[in-house]
């Protein structure tokens, strides 16, 4: 792997690029999201149910209705019990279990640079093999990490920002995750503003369906898969 220096790419054919691979591949885009949103509602619902959450809800509810103090000391006693403890795993087992998803994108984008056809198989590369276990282990990891420091403002876009190629990095070029990293921060050192404005860009178009009309959301929501990809094509050369 090479940078490719001292060229620098513009903002303007890395956006294109992006809105490219999105549009190409609106189907997938819209298949992806079904799957996502139905196995992630069918397991919170199931989970929910199985540990008692929308009884709590409704403790919560009684709750606020009496005082703002009475709710804090009732989230507090809820958020301590067992049920509480194996529902939060759950949800977090189901939000890893599904991260590998977004990877398919990335055979799916090289297949349409390779002018290859395209199959619904593809969507499931994050899948494949032992690589699962990669996959997965590291977005844990970076789940953790994301969750210690969400209540600050500046943390949580430097870690997005620090961790942007690590995925690809790992699915094309096989690179360890602490490697990856490594590369990672060479990159935004050297193309800061780049990756700065596509991130926030990604970011306001993937939830921007959601907003305007909510069947909208199930394409843009995997568009940050596109924006990735594009960036990492652009900054990243693959030497064999």
């Amino acid at each position: 792997m090479q940078e490719k220096y001292p060229q620098k790419p513009g903002i303007d054919f890395i956006l294109r690029q992006a809105f490219f691979y999105w549009n190409k591949t609106l189907v997938f885009q819209l298949i992806f999201s079904v799957i996502y949103f139905t196995v992630f509602f069918t397991s919170l619902f199931f989970f929910a149910s199985k540990y008692g959450i929308w009884e709590q809800n409704q403790v919560l509810l009684e709750a606020f209705q009496e005082s703002t103090q009475a709710y804090l000391q009732k989230a507090a006693e809820l958020g301590a019990t067992e049920n509480s403890r194996y529902f939060s795993y759950a949800f977090l087992g189901t939000i890893v279990f599904l991260y590998p998803l977004n990877l398919g994108f990335f055979k799916i984008f090289r297949k349409a640079d390779l002018n290859e056809k395209i199959e619904l198989g593809d969507l499931f590369a994050g899948y494949s093999g032992t690589n699962f276990f990669k996959y997965i282990g590291y977005f844990l990891f970076w789940f953790l990490i994301y969750l210690m420091i969400a209540q600050t403002i500046i943390l949580p876009i430097i870690w997005v920002i620090s961790t942007l190629f690590v995925a690809p990095l790992m699915f094309f070029q096989d690179k360890r995750i602490f490697e990856a990293m490594s590369l990672n921060f060479k990159a935004v050192r050297v193309f800061f503003l780049e990756i700065f404005v596509c991130v926030i860009v990604a970011v306001l178009f993937k939830y921007l369906g959601f907003t305007l009309f909510f069947i909208g959301g199930l394409f843009t929501f995997p568009f940050w898969n596109a924006m990735i990809y594009s960036l990492y094509k652009t900054i990243f050369t693959e030497k064999n």
